[in-house]
This record gives structure tokens, sequence and C-alpha cells, in this order.
């Protein structure tokens, strides 16, 4: 079997560039093209001796003409730009931004302004859920770092109907904490070291784009609070909720279990708690819970880099092409 040609725009990024090394130790892909969003070449020092290719500046024809898929690691308003020229040059794209995930357009339009309506299906690239979708799709939107560990740790007990419902009252709630690179590379105050270091800080309180993102796969009202931590990378989210009466930690267990059963990089640790140095450069996502009564906290964490973005996506694309799942992966 020839190798897949893979195109990669926006490789100097954080995420970009884990992509790009990631990919360069596929089986069955080859990175053939790297661009950034500026003009080239450029240089990354960090990937010598694992990719040898050189980081071009952006051609959306040679993106689109010499590759067999398309990746993109750009801000949401670049993306939304050229992904509708790129599917019209019969590129099939898999979208690391915000740009195409949500489905409801006043959503859409709020968080994602620049983004026009599409005439071809967007799947929503959560792999544990969304596999069958992702086979045939020309675009597939990854889901954002924030969303998947809270996805991955709800979607099982809200689709039992675990987690207790009243209809004047949702009590989902998701303290998020993500190291700086989940803010991107662009440089501003907020990520600045001086700012950082030593400090935790809260930030879109109720404003927050993947808050829509949540609310939209679970179908359910979700309080939704991200704070910034002096890490490099990590996600780590606690959730705290309520359980039907008579839920048992064997519930728990089992609905997990089932779950999760053919799900690779889904670890469920049960009452041993995860921590982001378990799941730091791994594409696995580590869930585990405490149930006390009918009071339920879940802890998520992940990669923001691996799990969150680069390899969810290399992840999607082992899917869509019928690989193995964790090819390039472990």
């Amino acid at each position: 079997m020839s190798k897949i040609r893979i195109g990669i725009a926006g490789a100097t990024g954080y995420s970009g560039r884990e992509l790009l090394r990631l990919a360069a130790g596929h089986p069955n892909a080859d990175p053939v093209i790297a661009m950034a969003s500026m003009e080239g070449p450029h240089a990354l020092p960090a990937l010598d001796g694992i990719w040898n290719g050189t980081v071009e500046g952006f051609s959306l024809e040679r993106l689109a003409q010499e590759t067999d898929i398309v990746f993109l690691s750009l801000p949401e308003a670049a993306s939304a730009e050229i992904t509708e020229a790129l599917i019209g040059l019969g590129a099939r794209v898999f979208d690391l931004s915000g740009a195409f995930r949500l489905r409801d357009a006043t959503a859409r339009n709020r968080w994602y302004p620049k983004t026009k309506d599409l005439e071809v299906r967007v799947a929503y690239g959560l792999p544990e859920w969304n596999s069958g979708s992702l086979q045939t799709a020309r675009l597939v939107a990854c889901p954002g770092c924030y969303p998947t560990a809270a996805l991955l740790a709800l979607t099982p007990l809200v689709s039992e109907g675990i987690i207790a419902r009243e209809d004047s009252h949702y009590d989902i709630y998701i303290d998020a904490k993500s190291g700086i690179s989940g803010a991107g590379k662009k440089p501003s105050e907020r990520t600045h070291f001086s700012e950082v270091h030593g400090n935790i800080s809260a930030y879109g309180v109720f404003e927050h784009r993947h808050a829509a993102e949540i609310e939209q796969e679970l179908v359910r009202r979700v309080t939704f609070v991200p704070h910034l931590i002096p890490l490099d990378r990590g996600i780590f989210e606690t959730i705290f909720t309520r359980v039907r009466p008579g839920t048992t930690p064997s519930t728990i267990q089992s609905v997990f279990e089932e779950a999760y059963k053919d799900a690779p990089f889904v670890r469920f640790t049960g009452e041993r708690l995860p921590e982001v140095k378990h799941v730091a450069h791994t594409n696995f996502c580590d869930i585990g819970y405490r149930l006390d009564g009918e009071r339920l906290v879940l802890i998520s964490c992940l990669d923001n880099l691996i799990k969150g973005a680069a390899g969810q996506a290399l992840q999607c694309f082992n899917i869509a092409f019928g690989l193995d799942e964790c090819d390039g992966l472990l």
C-alpha cells in the first residue's frame, strides 16, 4: 500500500508542529507538504531527524493538488476563509480550528462569524462517538480540547440517562483548566510568562465558545468555567453533577466499561483519580470518578495538543482511511 500524502497548513503552530511530528512517524502516511500561514521557508529544529522537509509559505493550489488529505491547523478565521476553496479543488479537509464545529447557524454566527454555510456535510470528529461519519466526510471538524475532555466523560452517562435532569434545573458544572499552549502560539498579555507564572486565572465565564460546543453534543445546558494554569500542556476538568437515585459505583463502572470497551485511547480509571502527568505527551484521555449518594464528581484529563488537537485529528484520519486507529499514536 502506498502511503497517503498529507498536507499540513499551520505547521509552525503548537498543534501543527505536533501533528507534523506524529505524521512523520505514521506507517501509512507521508507528510509531503508542511506550510506556514506566512511566507517561508521556516525551520523546525525540534523535528530535526524526525522530519527532514522544509516548512514552506502558504499555497492553496499546491495544498489541494499535491496531497490526498489536508489538515488545517490555522486560526478560525483563516480556516473559514480557505476551506470552501480547498473542497472545491477536490481536497478532503480535517480542520483543527473551531470554524465548522457548530451546526446551529445562530450559534456559529455568534462564535465564528467568518464561517460560511457549506454545501458539504461536516462531520464532528470525536472518534469514540462519531466514527461512522468520518469515512465519507469531505470535511471533518475536530473537537476542541476542552470539549473533548468534557464530552468523553459526560456522554456515556447522559446517553444512558444516569445524570439526573429536571425541566427547571440543569446541573452540570465543568471546572476546566488548561495549559498555556491551549491559547495558541500568538502572544498576548494573558499568556505572557510574567502573567501566568505562579498564577491561576478564570476567563470567559458564561462567554466561552466551547460551552456551545459541549451543549450541542450533549443536548444539555452546562455551566463551563475555564482557567489558565502555569503548565505548558494539559487539560484537567473537574465535573460536578447529580445522578438519578439508586445509582451505584457498579452502575458507573459498567456504563463506562461498555461505552469504551473498543476505544483504545480512553482509559477509565474508576475511583483512582487521573492526573495531567499521566496523559501528557500521549493521545489518551483518562477519566475517573467519585460518587457520594446522588453527587457525582468526574475527573477528565488529556494533553491539549495531542488528544485535544493533533492526535485526535490523526485518529480521525486513521478511521476515515480504514487504517488501524492507533497508527502513529502509540
